[in-house]
């Protein structure tokens, strides 16, 4: 077992040490995002770490799984929406790229950002915001996790 909840999120998701957990959804869990660069974005992390593709799941949890991610979308769109008035849409991405197991981006976007990235994929900004310590993940983002995971208790049951 890893002490590292970041090397085993979904795992330490489970166990209860996942500082980024939001809530537990039917399929798995939604997370608020490391970076925090677009205020709001967040991550919904299937709940079995062997799972991959959204393929691999049998149908009922294939539908669960894209429930979740389009309750946790509405949710980042209403606490976004509700906490600054520049909220533009939200983006719903499974990639899996890089991460070996399956997951849900969910980026909020928003009028002040900058004019030659605001219509363009998120995976374009620079490598820097990705890194600045500035849009690390810390205290200053609790009124808005606690607005989306209020969103999600409205939206969840």
């Amino acid at each position: 077992m890893t002490h590292d909840w970041r090397k085993d999120r979904i795992g330490s998701a489970v166990r209860g040490v996942n500082p980024t957990v939001l809530r537990r959804l039917t399929a798995g869990f939604a997370v608020i995002g490391d970076v925090q660069f677009l205020p709001g974005y967040s991550v919904l992390l299937v709940d079995d770490p062997s799972v991959q593709r959204l393929s691999e799941l049998p149908k009922g949890n294939r539908l669960a799984f894209l429930a979740d991610m389009d309750t946790l979308g509405e949710a980042v769109e209403r606490a976004c929406k509700r906490l600054d008035p520049a909220f533009r849409r939200v983006n719903l991405e499974i990639l899996g790229n890089t991460d070996p197991f399956l997951h849900a981006h969910v980026w909020p976007r928003f009028d002040w950002e900058p004019d030659d990235l605001v219509g363009r994929p998120v995976w374009l900004y620079p490598r820097e915001r990705w890194i600045d310590e500035r849009y690390a993940l810390g205290p200053q983002h609790d009124v808005l996790r606690e607005a989306i995971g209020e969103e999600l208790d409205q939206l969840a049951y």
